[in-house]
């Protein structure tokens, strides 16, 4: 998955939709679980990341260090 959380997430949205309807036949809807699986899984590891990244900050040193909530 190499696009953005914006547009996997609403890939995801949209699959969601289609299943809530149930008009989809049974191995369309698996295809389309795998899919949303896939998705969710790219949307949770970008949050992952940036939630890694906005939790270092930049020492006197100039080196990334985890931020600790109580040093705050």
């Amino acid at each position: 998955m190499k696009n953005n959380f914006e547009e996997n997430l609403k890939q995801l949205e949209e699959i969601v939709n289609e299943l809530e309807k149930g008009n989809v036949p049974l191995d369309e809807a698996i295809k389309k679980y795998t899919k949303a699986m896939e998705l969710a899984k790219a949307c949770n590891d970008i949050l992952k990341d940036a939630s890694e990244k906005v939790n270092k900050i930049v020492g006197e040193d100039g080196s990334l260090k985890e931020f600790d909530e109580e040093q705050a």
